[in-house]
């Protein structure tokens, strides 16, 4: 049995995808929660209810974090530290494998340039030290406790599952709408973004590869950076529209925030886009000989399927 936590997310959806190919039993768990594979188990979790969760994972082998709670500074500080010991607990309780699926936020800010696994953790942003409080948490249970894990990072991510990510938010909904796209910084600056059916593939592959645990892994992402300017043509090429765009000044990120709770958030990590945002997967991508998708075919991808309205 391979179990996955957070199974809704569009990055979970694609770790479901993936699995067949490694697993005959796929148990997929959330608090509202829908096959993606026919023969898929589904079980409803309050993922911060500890004994909920220890259920959820017990008779897996495998299992993968995606979860994903509300982007929040007060939820995450509340919800992350409770739910990373219920999930290391309950691992350890029943023998099972943990595959954490991560973001950069626990990175210095004046490393993002290049970031690849060795890349120092200062976090520059109060989310950034949630982040890097619950991966010390997994290396502490990886060290002391014997957890065996591994930590799947992502860059920002975009997804033809039509999620709400910064780039679907601020770039391409609005330019689909035939509005002007806002940039979060000034449009020079290189900003990398992991396409999710790249993630999940690679994920459930980490999943499965014995010596892959104990360790950070970057997920495929693609290289060859667009800046903010050149991400709006892109996109705007596929759509068929004109690169128009505007960049956000606070009181206009306020004003977003009105309509987009999430960016509400945005202000402390606006430091992501007034530098070059380069992530680099050589590692995972040389192990396993993955060739990342070009930007240009996943944003076609995403265009074609139109979920993002």
């Amino acid at each position: 049995m391979q179990t996955i936590i957070g199974a809704g997310g569009s990055a979970g959806v694609e770790v479901a995808k993936a699995l067949p190919k490694y697993a005959d039993k796929i148990r997929l768990v959330s608090r509202n929660p829908e096959k993606v594979n026919e023969t898929d188990e589904v079980m409803k979790a309050d993922v911060l209810d500890a004994g909920k969760l220890s259920e959820a994972i017990k008779g897996s082998d495998v299992v993968y974090s995606m979860v994903g709670f509300p982007y929040s500074y007060k939820v995450w500080k509340k919800n992350w530290p409770v739910y990373t010991r219920n999930l290391i607990d309950a691992c350890l309780q029943h023998n099972a494998k943990l595959v954490f699926f991560d973001n950069i936020y626990m990175y210095d800010k004046d490393h993002l340039n290049g970031m690849d696994e060795e890349t120092p953790i200062n976090p520059p942003s109060k989310k950034g030290e949630v982040r890097a409080e619950i991966v010390d948490m997994l290396m502490k249970a990886k060290d002391q406790q014997g957890l065996k894990m591994l930590i799947a990072r992502s860059a920002d991510f975009y997804s033809p599952a039509g999620n709400t990510s910064i780039l679907n938010e601020t770039v391409i909904k609005p330019l689909s709408q035939n509005k002007k796209a806002n940039l979060m910084g000034p449009g020079q600056y290189k900003h990398s973004y992991t396409y999710t059916p790249d993630a999940g593939k690679a994920t459930a592959l980490l999943g499965n590869t014995e010596d892959a645990y104990g360790e950070i892994w970057h997920l495929p992402t693609a290289g060859d950076q667009p800046t903010g300017e050149e991400w709006v043509k892109l996109v705007a090429e596929e759509l068929g529209v004109k690169p128009k765009f505007q960049v956000l000044t606070p009181f206009m990120l306020k004003m977003v925030g009105l309509f987009v709770p999430p960016m509400r958030e945005m202000p402390e990590m606006m430091y992501q886009y007034n530098r070059d945002y380069v992530f680099n997967s050589a590692k995972f991508e040389k192990r396993f000989d993955f060739q990342p998708t070009p930007y240009k075919e996943g944003i076609r991808e995403v265009v074609k399927l139109g979920r993002f309205r």
